[in-house]
């Protein structure tokens, strides 16, 4: 028998100050990776990896035991015919390149039926169709990860599905009001909190999160593997994400500030990670670019175009040497080349 409160979701967090600083933190990576400017080529390198690194962080962390040398080989080749722990790689970088692909496309609404095509995804081929793609309608448990015993009995199936709409209504009533780090981290808890489904509840915690998380204005967010953190230390992300004990004893005493901190710790951790791989990346005499270089790039970010003599007036470079910049800057894929002659301009180069 049911024993929800039939009451809406507000989750109890303080602002600490070591919160806040996690905050103000993140803002400045993102805003100094946004100022950054990176070759298509790097990019596309990026992109590539952090789905590698994502879907083997994920994967992991529910117990999948290929290494990362192994899940780069199956997401190369992608065989036919797998074993359950490669599928579920496999399955893992589908679910990225359909919300890569919502994210391009702008879509980005938040609701039951993304959460619900993510675990389709996640999971397909790995359990009964009937249990995928739909919230669940029986009783399940969570086991320690060292010992296999239980340790946390989510809430009864017959309120899943209200506490996953109250939740949904809390992400999307808050959206506009806090920041997009304080909604992502409480949806992510609360999600696994709930345990939703019969499989694949923290790959499509993990998932969603992401979508939520893309809320933080990182131009390049699809080369952040926020992932790759909790698997460095899986006791201690479930030890922080979980509960343990009976979720109607504890509901009432559901604290989420010390997630909170954790959470964006792990958000700074990995903007630290990628922003020096991407540094070191850009570093050789081929990508390396230099302050001219941004000048351009900066002065077309804010007029939309740029012209030679635009150029000429901003820097001492001659004109032949001017020349060279622009076809450095094409050859990177960053700018192209408009019209003839002296009606020629140059654009920010649109990415796929």
């Amino acid at each position: 028998m049911s024993m929800a409160k039939l009451t809406i979701f507000q989750p109890h967090y303080t602002i600490t100050p070591r919160l806040l600083a996690n905050i103000k933190h993140i803002a400045e990576l993102v805003s100094e990776l946004n100022h950054s400017h990176f070759s298509k080529v790097v990019l596309l390198d990026f992109e590539r990896r952090a789905r590698e690194v994502s879907a083997h962080s994920s994967t992991s962390i529910e117990g999948n035991p290929l290494p990362l040398t192994e899940v780069k080989k199956i997401m190369k080749h992608a065989p036919e015919h797998v074993r359950d722990s490669e599928r579920e790689v496999l399955n893992y970088n589908r679910a990225l390149e359909h919300l890569n692909t919502l994210f391009q496309q702008g879509k980005n609404s938040f609701n039951l039926k993304l959460i619900l095509d993510i675990q389709k995804i996640v999971m397909a081929g790995l359990i009964d169709k009937f249990r995928s793609s739909n919230l669940r309608q029986e009783p399940v448990f969570v086991n320690n990860p060292q010992t296999r015993q239980p340790i946390y009995f989510p809430p009864d199936h017959q309120d899943v599905p209200r506490l996953i709409d109250n939740l949904l209504m809390y992400v999307n009533e808050n959206k506009a009001k806090l920041d997009p780090l304080i909604i992502a981290g409480i949806f992510h808890k609360q999600f696994v909190i709930i345990h939703p489904f019969i499989d694949g509840n923290g790959r499509t915690a993990r998932l969603a999160t992401k979508v939520l998380l893309a809320g933080m204005g990182l131009n390049t967010f699809n080369l952040f593997s926020f992932e790759n953190y909790y698997n460095q230390n899986v006791t201690k992300y479930f030890q922080n994400v979980g509960l343990v004990g009976n979720y109607y004893d504890l509901e009432d005493m559901i604290d989420f500030t010390l997630w909170l901190e954790y959470f964006t710790d792990g958000i700074i951790d990995e903007l630290l990670r990628v922003g020096g791989e991407l540094a070191k990346s850009n570093s050789t005499p081929a990508t390396k670019l230099q302050s001219y270089h941004h000048i351009v790039i900066d002065y077309i970010k804010k007029h939309g175009f740029i012209k030679d003599s635009d150029y000429a007036l901003l820097t001492k470079r001659a004109r032949p040497t001017r020349n060279l910049d622009f076809k450095k800057l094409i050859g990177l894929e960053l700018i192209e080349k408009q019209d003839k002659g002296k009606a020629t301009y140059y654009v920010l180069k649109n990415k796929p």
